[in-house]
């Protein structure tokens, strides 16, 4: 194929056909790497500061070390990256429901997997975060009712756009109160967006969290054409 477009992996999935793409930015010569579905795009190398910020800004909130931290969304892997270039992290587990973005990371298709794969406090776990986070089992198939120090999430759109429905019970304020029990005392949630700050969605928040604040993560495309924005929710458990 050429070398400006590649198609590395076709999946038809339960909800829809999942794509890898590689192409080449004609102005800048920089590899963009993206994942599809349908017609849909579910992330790109082109944009990765707030995910990278998801895990500085979740981290940054707290003072301990040796942080036990869950990612839900492997996505790309830059969240998990930036989680494993904190000095203080000592095992991560990261929850992706689709078997398939965890295979090409394990087969190397992405840039970020074999760094991933080869740091022995990261573990990639093919489940359903939200069905983990909403039962007593927890976000640990090895280690059951295991809490954590961080739960840091970059799945859905946003908390009112979501890639399926049943995922909603998770932003309400029941959903809040179960994950918040996975957390140690002191832990941190953190939710990446690609919205604006929700007043009602921080109230929520600030229910069941001891604190709750929206950031406002500011960025520009690789050839710095346009300013965006996205918003990372941090809240911390009494």
């Amino acid at each position: 194929m050429s070398i400006y477009f590649e198609e590395l992996d076709y999946r038809p999935t339960p909800i829809g056909a999942l794509s890898l793409r590689r192409r080449r930015s004609l102005s800048t010569g920089v590899d963009v790497y993206e994942i599809k579905l349908g017609d849909e795009y579910l992330m790109s190398s082109q944009f990765t500061a707030a995910e990278i910020e998801l895990a500085r800004l979740g981290l940054a909130a707290l003072t301990r070390g040796d942080l036990d931290v869950v990612v839900g969304g492997l996505g790309l892997g830059y969240t998990a990256q930036a989680v494993l270039e904190h000095s203080s992290v000592r095992s991560l587990v990261v929850v992706d429901a689709l078997a398939e973005v965890i295979e090409w990371h394990e087969q190397g298709l992405l840039p970020l997997g074999k760094q991933l794969t080869g740091d022995p406090r990261c573990r990639l776990v093919h489940g359903d975060f939200f069905a983990m986070t909403q039962s007593a089992g927890g976000c640990d198939p090895q280690t059951p009712r295991r809490r954590f120090d961080a739960l840091l999430v970059d799945i859905d759109h946003s908390p009112t756009k979501l890639l399926h429905p049943r995922h909603a019970a998770l932003y309400e304020k029941d959903g809040l109160a179960r994950l918040a029990e996975h957390l140690k005392p002191g832990g941190v949630f953190a939710l990446w967006s690609n919205d604006p700050p929700d007043e009602a969605f921080e109230r929520v928040l600030k229910d069941i969290f001891a604190t709750a604040a929206a950031h406002v993560v500011t960025f520009d495309d690789l050839a710095g054409e346009h300013i965006a924005t996205n918003t990372v929710y941090v809240a911390g458990r009494a």
